[in-house]
């Protein structure tokens, strides 16, 4: 008898799910496309590559602090040219 309780229960909080769920054939054949929509078809793809064309190329990364620094200054350390300070003098407090 329990079981029978189970399987009820069960099948009445399915239910409702089962209900929620749409009733549509995924499987369903589409029907071909008529010779206009071709062409309109066509005809969009074709502006579409046609604006990609227009759109410019990419240019050089632009560097904006590069009228700033002089032309000559490394923009690297190496560490073979920076010495090490040494201090003089006394350091007593």
């Amino acid at each position: 008898m329990k079981v029978f309780r189970m399987v009820a229960v069960i099948a009445l909080l399915a239910t409702p799910v089962y209900a929620q769920a749409p009733s549509l054939n995924l499987l369903m054949d589409k029907p071909g496309k008529t010779q206009d929509e071709k062409d309109a078809d066509a005809a969009r793809e074709k502006a579409y590559q046609n604006s990609l064309k227009k759109i410019p190329d990419a240019k050089a990364p632009a560097d904006p602090w590069g009228n700033v620094r002089s032309p000559d200054t490394p923009k690297t350390v190496d560490k073979a040219s920076a010495k090490p300070k040494t201090k003089t003098g006394s350091t007593a407090n």
